[in-house]
């Protein structure tokens, strides 16, 4: 007898199912028009993390063509055709060799010097300013999209209340589904938020690693132009070349010493 009332009873149990689409559901067209704002910033975060990131690689990469290939020509116009095209360092080639035909047309050196520091800073301005183009979305996901979980999970919360001012109770089924959707809310909303803070910083990071050799490259180009071709930095081939001079106590010819070193003629 007892066992039959055990079975009729585990019968006539509700049987409620708590899972994500189904706290969902309880949301409503809210919650689902949350969902999807969360997830485009989610998407469109991992999107600008993988482009840009082939951007400045494929930079960074051209930047060991332009030591070992570029100074090696006999001017700048010679060295440009060793550059990839539309590429950020042939950008900066072009702009230097633009400036050094319009420069020699101001009558102040002063003022020409400046003019023409102030035509390569602008090349590079505008390198940088494409390179850091959808970072500030990465950092409006960062900053925001915990805030849009908390408006699910505010929302959550208050059906909750509100179910349960209804019934008059704090069942567990009149309150799972609303505190359920307000949690997952709160966590997804961190699951994009974070990613998206990370990818911003590592960035912003190798950013700064490509402005720093291209004010260096920058600054090569403007000590070239100003004595006429006659100082390049050292390339590699040229600093094996100089090492095996000074090893054996003689000058290779076309071998210009690294900024900072000093040759010695040899003793006899």
């Amino acid at each position: 007898m007892i066992i039959e009332m055990l079975t009729a009873t585990g019968a006539e149990a509700p049987k409620s199912s708590f899972g994500f689409w189904q706290a969902m559901e309880e949301g409503g067209p809210v919650a689902w028009s949350i969902l999807a704002v969360m997830v485009i910033m989610s998407v469109g975060s991992f999107y600008i993390l993988f482009t840009k990131f082939f951007e400045q690689q494929k930079v960074m990469n051209q930047y060991k063509g332009v030591r070992t290939n570029f100074w090696r020509a006999n001017s700048l116009k010679e060295g440009a055709t060793k550059l990839e095209k539309n590429s950020a360092w042939r950008q900066l080639v072009d702009d230097a060799v633009a400036a050094e035909e319009k420069h020699a047309k101001l009558n102040d050196s002063l003022e020409a010097h400046d003019w023409l520091h102030g035509s390569l800073a602008r090349s590079e301005h505008s390198i940088q300013a494409k390179l850091n183009g959808g970072l500030p979305f990465l950092a409006t996901v960062g900053a925001t999209a915990p805030f849009v979980g908390l408006l699910g999970t505010v929302i959550g919360i208050y059906r909750a209340l509100i179910n349960i001012g209804v019934a008059g109770s704090a069942s567990i089924d009149k309150v799972a589904g609303p505190v359920g959707e307000a949690l997952i809310m709160t966590a997804i909303g961190l699951l994009v938020a974070v990613p998206a803070v990370f990818a911003y910083n590592w960035l912003q990071s190798r950013n700064r690693r490509i402005s720093d050799l291209m004010s260096g490259f920058s600054t090569d180009l403007l000590a070239n132009i100003n004595s006429n071709g006659a100082i390049k930095p050292m390339t590699a081939a040229s600093t094996k070349t100089a090492a095996k001079a000074a090893a054996g106590g003689r000058t290779v010819p076309g071998a210009t010493p690294a900024a900072g070193t000093t040759t010695t003629a040899p003793k006899r």
